[in-house]
């Protein structure tokens, strides 16, 4: 009885206000399956992937292949070819990894390529058309799976996607609402019409020829054909034909890079994530290794305390990014002092649960130029117990908008992830770090955090985002829910999450899921809450397995992401 009449007191309070939890809810668990699965943006994808492991024998690195490759296709938004993306990884004897297959800019790329004659930033120059345009690595970074790791051959792994190109597939309702809203963008920006031009609704069939076509020869002739085959010569020729600036001898000198990725303890995990030039892993050590000291299990999921220690955590690891990180080829980047615990506890002692630290009085770090949110994540473990956790983008939706009828494919805009004039606010208010200055050959900063987490020396959890500033939050908060708050991965992954990156000095929640007196009891501290401009936050695709050996996929339900496994 005394439990009824608390149960009917929560709901009735939660009544009063719209942003209270509505509802006391069982834990939702995600697809279980017991040997392996696949969690990606898109059910065609996953399936893919899954084939190639069920069907064909392959591993989780030819799955993510697969996979890669199938985004290209059906999530166009931030699946390519014409971008790039890192990979995390674990194999089944325990050996630890990361692939580098993040863009370039062009050997005619200059530090000033974006300024007027009176030094402003142009900002739309980095964004949209040609010369916002990265020298691609998706194709390079596949390759580079497949010959260290792979199992299959690349023309086998390669032949699904070739068909879900050419046969096409059924538009969900967000996709066709998402063609739509582009397609003037599409047409003005590429001065054509293209398959992406058309009027799409929901279950319309999907065709991309042109793909398909690109893909094909891919499949014959391997990386050179991207890079310096008729791929490239109709790539440069396109570019050039709307005042790009990359050539052939930037596609023929790119290459994907083997990196030693980031490794720290939380508690008993050992997190294995992303090296610069991806700032993921060292801003998720940072703000772990300052959140391991306090008891956030006790002060409860989303409530003021635990926030209050992560918000400061985060503050302090965003103040530090762009001030020491860049590319590790061109900048030297003092990592193991900036994941030190002592050094981290340090920046957290002017923390006090009194009052908020105010993003003015943290020293040590600069600022940052705003990183676009349309990137994906996908997770892959297979049956013999290799994992990886892989992100990879355009960086803004579908990217420059830059589209090749003849190739099928987009092209990035991430240019305009470097600074485009370090110590001058870009067009969001921020200002960018000389670390992450462009320059030719240079890769450009990213916060794209693909993660595998070991619990008791054992694979524990695949886990990443899209968002990107917001990733980094996004992972870190997931492996808290899941750790700390004993949640089920698909609970984890749909948790409402928060987020704060220093500048602006505000505190991003999503509209939902958030009670109100906790937020205000933040305000009375002094903390800055958004409510309007973060309606989602990452969306996040992760597997755990459980204590039983099974896997349990969390697909976000913040989009179509789907996991499937066998």
């Amino acid at each position: 009885m005394r439990t009824l009449f608390l149960l009917l007191v929560i709901v009735f309070a939660s009544c009063k206000n719209d942003r209270k939890i509505s509802e006391v809810k069982k834990p939702k668990l995600g697809v279980v399956v017991d040997s392996a699965m696949v969690v990606s943006a898109r059910a065609e994808a996953s399936r893919i992937g899954l084939n190639i492991m069920k069907e064909k024998g392959g591993n989780a690195f030819d799955a993510m292949i697969a996979t890669e490759f199938a985004l290209a296709v059906v999530f166009p938004y931030a699946g390519n070819l014409g971008g790039g993306g890192f990979m995390v990884y674990r194999t089944q004897y325990g050996e630890v990894g990361a692939l580098d297959y993040r863009e370039k800019a062009p050997m005619a790329a200059t530090k000033d390529m974006y300024l007027d004659d009176n030094g402003n930033f142009i900002s739309n120059k980095s964004k949209t058309g040609s010369l916002a345009v990265g020298v691609p690595g998706t194709v390079a970074g596949m390759f580079a799976v497949h010959e260290r790791h792979g199992s299959l051959p690349m023309e086998e792994i390669i032949a699904p996607v070739i068909k879900l190109a050419a046969e096409g597939y059924y538009l969900t309702a967000a996709q066709a609402k998402r063609y739509n809203k582009y397609a003037p963008i599409f047409e003005e920006v590429n001065d054509s019409k293209s398959i992406y031009s058309n009027e799409w609704k929901e279950n319309d069939l999907f065709v991309n020829t042109a793909l398909a076509e690109t893909f094909k020869r891919i499949a014959v002739n391997g990386r050179q054909e991207f890079y310096q085959g008729k791929t490239a010569d109709i790539l440069v020729n396109f570019l050039s034909s709307k005042k790009g600036i990359i050539t052939k001898k930037d596609l023929s000198n790119y290459e994907a890079v083997w990196r030693e990725p980031v490794i720290f303890n939380y508690k008993d995990l050992k997190i294995i994530s992303m090296a610069p030039p991806s700032s993921g892993g060292i801003c998720l050590a940072q703000i772990l290794n300052a959140v391991e000291e306090f008891p956030i299990a006790a002060y409860g999921h989303n409530q003021p305390r635990s926030m209050q220690v992560i918000i400061e955590a985060s503050r302090r690891a965003y103040a530090d990014r762009s001030h020491f990180l860049g590319d590790p080829d061109f900048v030297e980047i003092p990592v193991d002092s900036l994941i030190s615990p002592n050094y981290l506890k340090g920046r957290m002692q002017e923390f006090s649960f009194d009052q908020a630290t105010t993003s003015t009085a943290i020293s040590n770090g600069t600022p940052f130029g705003q990183e676009s949110t349309e990137t994906t994540h996908y997770s892959i473990v297979d049956s013999f117990g290799n994992a990886i956790a892989a992100t990879t983008t355009l960086n803004a939706a579908f990217g420059s908008k830059v589209y090749s009828n003849e190739l099928g494919f987009f092209f990035n805009n991430e240019m305009d992830d470097f600074s485009a004039k370090p110590g001058e606010p870009n067009m969001f208010g921020l200002i960018g770090g000389e670390a992450n200055a462009i320059e030719p050959q240079k890769r450009m900063l990213s916060s794209m955090t693909p993660t595998i987490v070991e619990k008791n020396g054992e694979f524990w959890m695949s886990v990443g985002s899209p968002g990107g500033s917001q990733i980094i939050t996004s992972v870190m908060q997931t492996i808290l829910n899941v750790y700390e708050y004993d949640m089920t991965m698909q609970d984890a992954v749909n948790a409402p999450r928060f987020h704060h990156q220093w500048l602006p000095d505000e505190v991003m929640v999503e509209n939902y899921g958030f009670d109100e007196d906790v937020l205000k009891t933040l305000t009375s501290k002094g903390y800055q809450i958004n409510y309007n401009d973060a309606p989602v936050i990452g969306k996040v695709d992760a597997i755990l397995r459980k204590p039983n050996g099974s896997l349990e996929g969390g697909a976000d339900h913040r989009g179509d992401d789907t996991a499937v496994g066998f």
